[in-house]
């Protein structure tokens, strides 16, 4: 009975002072990776789990973290950075997704894959992309969707009108 006692308290004091930071930022989201994105004035940064500002509010738009890694944005260009802040791959996409199964989509003009150092593991192909799951991601050309491997082999022909995420 204390054990559950002292978990609804640490909930009550969690869910207390996560509404101060509703109060000190337009937007605050969710966590992940030990870090929310918080938005103020049309800027986005980083909080703590105390609700320290970790990461200044500088970037116009910013995911959540994933492996790792935020993708912000700056005058329509994207990049990564860590968690401590620092720009770890340039700002010089014009879309980006998180990262997934070690690997996030860019587009560059067209879609491709890279790796947490910035590196393309599959070069630029597609005309949309999505991210990696159970080792698929869906890619199209001409309007079709398909899938690859995490090699950028086609498995499932690029030949449907449609395709999300993978799963099961």
């Amino acid at each position: 009975m204390k054990k559950l006692s002292a978990i609804l308290l640490l909930l009550a004091f969690n869910l207390a002072y996560g509404q101060k930071h509703l109060k000190d930022y337009d937007c605050v989201d969710q966590y992940a990776e030990g870090y929310a994105k918080v938005r103020k004035n049309d800027k986005n940064g980083f909080i703590d789990i105390t609700g320290k500002l970790v990461i200044p509010l500088m970037y116009d738009d910013a995911l959540c973290f994933s492996e790792g890694r935020a993708a912000v944005s700056i005058k329509n260009k994207w990049g990564f950075i860590d968690s401590t802040g620092k720009e770890v791959i340039p700002m010089k996409f014009l879309e980006v997704y998180s990262f997934h199964e070690g690997v996030a989509a860019v587009n560059e003009g067209k879609f491709g894959y890279i790796d947490k150092t910035g590196k393309y593991v599959i070069e630029p192909a597609y005309e949309q992309a999505g991210s990696f799951s159970e080792g698929l991601a869906p890619v199209s050309k001409k309007n079709m969707w398909g899938y690859i491997n995490a090699s950028g082999n086609v498995v499932i022909p690029i030949r449907y009108s449609y395709a999300d995420k993978f799963s099961n």
